[in-house]
């Protein structure tokens, strides 16, 4: 980066215009910008500094904004900056002017106008725009220097200052300051990931911990007091082994429990077994006595019944023998029945049948019956040509309805079709009217953003009017606070250097020389007077005025934030009046809304033009289809009307008697259906009347032979099949109960059970009911013991599983507890408890003291040497010591003890090695003007004489360096000279010694 041309016109102290020529300074390869103090030396720094970046360096950023402006600028000039320069083989002119508060146009009072910027490029022998965005400029610049505002301020404007605190300041204040510098906020991302992941598997492995706490609590609970938990919380190491220790004794203790209540559930089975064989021998003997008592008294039962068992013997041999009519009997009720259904069906057929059929027989009747049906053959033709008749008829009929429907088509179309050019020009008037109501809409809906925009600047500008200037007044009562506590603190100053002369005789000792004279005689010491000052006083009115201004300042720095934002919201809202706007904005949204309302009918205007046309095309099309259908009819109704004159005459002569051929059809066919069946039921009669009296023959023949008077007596001796199974059962149950008793009366065992005493069941079953339930306890304590067993094997298991699933998950949070402390400088391994972040800074800071030995050694001739250190500072962490070796005396020590010369060339030294560090960090942007600001009055003849001819080895590598400087040994030494001289209307700059 090399720095062409600088104008400065209304900034800081220069009232008016400003060029600052740096090509004709750089020439030279070392200049000088000197002046007295307070007359804007620092000022042009600022400018550069602006102009790059759109603010200025350091604790001067308050100084930002309307402040900016020379208070020696005419009212009617603009402050504006332009830095004419090139950077990456690019040469450019940046322009920036700061929010300006000026006189409104027309009108009293004061309008502001919001901050400019503009980037142009000179290319192909002319200059181009390239933008006028603050921040599009911004990115651009920063990205083409690679470094940010503060990177630029420690690199190219040199503050000898602010290294000199960086040699005397601590860790702390040293990684604040370099991780700015080399953006290391990364590494501190990393130690905080990795702190949030280590928290994160910690509270991971917790909750497996807490879970494998809750399973050790189940299986406590499972094995009652057999099991002892580990005093450990989660997240302790051993915790796990201990849990499984715990359930493996646990399990042990149950399985021992479990061996014990099967041995007693295996000696309570068998007493069971004994009582219940005893129990089983007891109830077989009273079963025995019961047995022969019940077959005695059912052995009397039996006797009592025997006359009732003889009849109804004798009542079943009957039945047998009348089994053998029982054939003849029903072939003689089968023929009866069949007889009687005959004659009645007979009847019901020669009911309907028409007189003179009375006294016909089967043959009589089935002769007329064909002499009818073949009249009914002769009528076939004439009723198929009466269904011919019908169709037409009805065809005829559909012909009319058909003509009577077209008619009514017809009517109806043409009256629509008469209104078709009214109705399609109305709905193409409405189409039209929609559309130009929806281009309306189009055009205000472009213009409603822009006025909702606008009012909403201008009630924020008239916010911030408000705000302004309240805080304009704020500013002027700190700004008066300020000066009323600086004129009482340079009083009380004053009053105290007044009075000096007796805080310094107050420590006045007979025999210790004077500070002052150094006489050891204080004959007549001075006395504090009335309104003595002391130090304590001044202190205190001095942190009043610091105080005041802080407020001064920051009052300042909010009236200039609201002037810019006031000055933004003005230029967008202008001068009209916000309910002015509100107003027109209403109107707008009210002609927007009944615009998008009259545009809504589009859709459904051309919707109904679609289906009008539609329709007439439809109309139009039935029309037609109609007129056709009419002429086709008119011939068809003819030939109708022809043929239908021939069927009547065939008809008429068919028909005879009746209202038609299907009437005389219909009669025919009901008559041969009746001879029909009479025939047939006649017939039948006759056939069942013969045999029924075969039927009677063989029955009285079959009852003789049986042994029966009459076939009566053998129907009343016969049993229907319920009678003959209930007597058969009877006399089966007789024969089975005389049986059994027989057989238990018959029985050894039974007879000698019954001799001997009644057996003690109750007793027996009382010994039983004991036994099982001893069998029924000791089984319970047995389940019970396999349930623990069980709960505790599938507990353990599970407890195993998630131990198992726990090393890795531990392993993990291990090692990354590991990292996280590794990182954050807190594990024991790592003895200078040096964080990660400090790590890459001490690495950086190493680089810059070996870039700033290079010229301290040169500077210092030989002596001085600057050396990192990661000791510890006390009980601080380590890293970003920085120590320097004295040759002469081969001792290192901390460069807190330097002199204020020394300080001075070693912070230079340090200043250009940091930037060398810097610029290779930022990519290696060639950096070809350097700016060094103060600290030359510190230095002897030959210590300055060493710090030139430093600064001439950057000239060689044709670098240009700035010094600023108002010693007056430079002004000799250094012939290209930019000087600044204030006076009262403001400062103006003058080059000397360059042609």
């Amino acid at each position: 980066m090399r720095l062409h041309r600088l104008d400065l016109t209304a900034f800081g102290p220069f009232g008016t215009t400003q060029s600052v020529a740096f090509d004709a300074l750089s020439a030279a390869g070392l200049f000088l910008l000197h002046g007295p103090t307070g007359a804007g030396k620092t000022s042009v720094l600022d400018a550069v500094c602006y102009a790059l970046y759109g603010s200025v360096p350091g604790a001067r950023q308050s100084a930002q904004g309307l402040t900016l402006r020379s208070d020696h600028a005419a009212p009617a000039t603009r402050t504006s900056v332009t830095l004419e320069l090139t950077v990456a083989g690019r040469r450019l002119e940046i322009t920036r002017q700061p929010p300006w508060e000026r006189a409104k146009k027309r009108g009293p009072g004061t309008t502001l106008d919001k901050a400019q910027s503009a980037l142009r490029e000179f290319e192909a022998g002319a200059w181009k725009d390239l933008s006028r965005s603050h921040q599009e400029i911004g990115e651009e610049i920063t990205q083409l220097l690679g470094m940010s505002r503060e990177q630029f301020c420690q690199v190219v404007l040199l503050p000898q200052g602010d290294f000199a605190r960086f040699l005397r300041a601590d860790a702390e204040a040293r990684g604040k300051l370099l991780g700015r510098l080399f953006d290391t906020d990364r590494f501190g991302e990393v130690e905080k990931r990795l702190a949030e992941r280590r928290r994160a598997t910690e509270a991971r492995v917790r909750e497996g911990d807490a879970a494998l706490l809750a399973d050790a609590h189940r299986m406590q609970q499972a094995a009652g007091a057999a099991m002892e938990l580990p005093e450990l919380t989660p997240g302790e190491p051993g915790l796990a082994d201990a849990v499984l220790g715990a359930a493996a004794v646990a399990r042990s203790t149950a399985r021992e429990q479990l061996t014990v209540a099967r041995a007693g559930l295996t000696a309570a089975e068998s007493a069971q077994a004994a009582a219940d064989r005893a129990l089983t021998d007891v109830r077989e003997l009273a079963r025995s006595q019961r047995r022969f008592a019940e077959a005695r008294e059912r052995a009397r039962a039996l006797e009592e019944r025997a006359g009732g068992h003889r009849e109804a013997q004798e009542r079943m041999d009957r039945a047998r023998k009348a089994e053998a009519v029982a054939p003849a009997l029903e072939l003689r009720d089968a023929a009866g029945t069949e007889h009687r259904r005959a004659a009645d069906a007979e009847a019901r057929a020669r009911e309907p049948l028409p007189a003179g059929f009375d006294g016909a027989g089967p043959s009589g009747l089935a002769t007329a019956a064909r002499r009818a049906a073949e009249e009914l053959g002769g009528l076939e033709s004439a009723r198929r040509a009466e269904h011919r008749r019908t169709a037409l008829v009805a065809e005829r009929a559909d012909l009319d309805r058909q003509e009577r429907a077209d008619e009514d088509v017809l009517a109806e179309a043409t009256t629509w079709l008469a209104g078709w050019d009214t109705l399609r020009t109305a709905l193409q008037s409405r189409i039209d009217l929609a559309q130009d109501a929806a281009t309306r809409a189009e055009q205000l809906a472009v213009q409603r953003e822009p006025a909702q925009r606008r009012l909403t600047a201008a009630r924020r500008r008239d916010r911030l009017t408000r705000d302004t200037d309240d805080a304009r007044r704020q500013a002027l009562a700190s700004a008066e606070r300020a000066v009323t506590a600086r004129d009482h603190w340079l009083d009380l100053k004053e009053q105290r250097l007044d009075g000096i002369a007796a805080e310094l005789a107050a420590g006045l000792r007979d025999g210790t020389p004077c500070a002052v004279c150094g006489a050891t005689d204080h004959p007549a010491p001075a006395r504090k007077g009335a309104g003595h000052v002391d130090r304590e006083a001044e202190e205190r009115a001095l942190a009043d005025h610091q105080r005041a201004e802080r407020d001064r300042a920051e009052d300042e720095r909010r009236l200039g934030a609201l002037r810019e934002a006031l000055a933004a919201a003005s230029a967008e809202a202008g001068d009209t009046p916000a309910d002015r706007l509100a107003a027109e904005t209403e109107e707008l949204e009210r002609d927007f809304a009944r615009a998008r309302a009259e545009a809504s009918d589009l859709h459904a205007a051309h919707e109904e033009l679609r289906h009008a046309e539609q329709e007439h095309r439809h109309r139009t099309t039935e029309r037609q289809q109609a007129e056709l259908r009419a002429a086709s009819r008119a011939a068809r109704r003819e030939a109708l009307d022809r043929e239908r004159g021939t069927l009547d005459a065939e008809l008429a002569q068919a028909r005879g008697d009746s209202t038609s051929v299907a009437a005389r059809a219909d009669r025919l066919e009901r008559l041969v259906a009746l001879l029909t069946d009479a025939a047939d039921a006649a017939r039948h009669a006759e056939d069942s009347a013969q045999r029924l009296k075969d039927a009677d023959a063989r029955l009285s023949d079959a009852a003789f032979r049986a042994g029966f008077d009459t076939p009566r007596a053998a129907a009343a001796a016969r049993l229907d099949a319920a009678a003959h199974r209930a007597l058969q059962q009877r006399l089966d149950t007789w024969q089975t109960e005389e049986a059994a008793v027989r057989t238990v009366l018959a029985e050894t065992d039974t007879v000698a059970a019954a001799r001997l005493p009644p057996a003690d069941q109750a007793g027996a079953e009382r010994t039983a009911a004991d036994s099982a339930r001893r069998v029924r306890e000791a089984a319970s304590a047995r389940d019970a013991a396999e349930r623990r067993c069980a709960e505790l094997d599938r507990l353990s298991a599970r407890a195993a599983d998630g131990v198992r699933r726990l090393g890795p998950l531990r392993a993990e949070y291990d090692r990354v507890a590991r990292m996280a402390a590794l990182t954050a400088g807190t594990a024991a391994d790592n003895e200078r408890r040096m964080r990660l972040e400090s790590y890459v800074l001490a690495a950086r800071l190493e680089q810059v003291a070996a870039a700033a030995t290079v010229r301290l050694r040169r500077m210092s001739s030989g002596r001085y040497t600057l050396v990192h250190s990661d000791d510890r500072a006390g009980r601080g962490r380590s890293g970003l010591g920085l120590h320097v070796v004295d040759a002469w005396t081969g001792r290192e020590r901390d460069t807190a003890t330097l002199s204020g010369g020394e300080t001075f060339f070693a912070s230079l030294a340090l200043a250009l090695g940091l930037a060398d560090v810097v610029t290779d960090e930022a990519g290696g942007v060639r950096l070809d003007t350097l700016f060094i600001d103060e600290g030359f009055g510190s230095l002897d003849d030959q210590t300055l004489d060493e710090v030139l001819d430093v600064l001439d080895a950057l000239r060689e590598r044709d670098r240009s360096v700035g010094i600023v400087s108002h010693v007056a040994d430079l002004r000799r030494r250094i012939h290209a000279q930019l000087e600044v001289v204030k006076g009262r209307s403001g400062s103006e700059l003058r080059r000397r010694g360059v042609d």
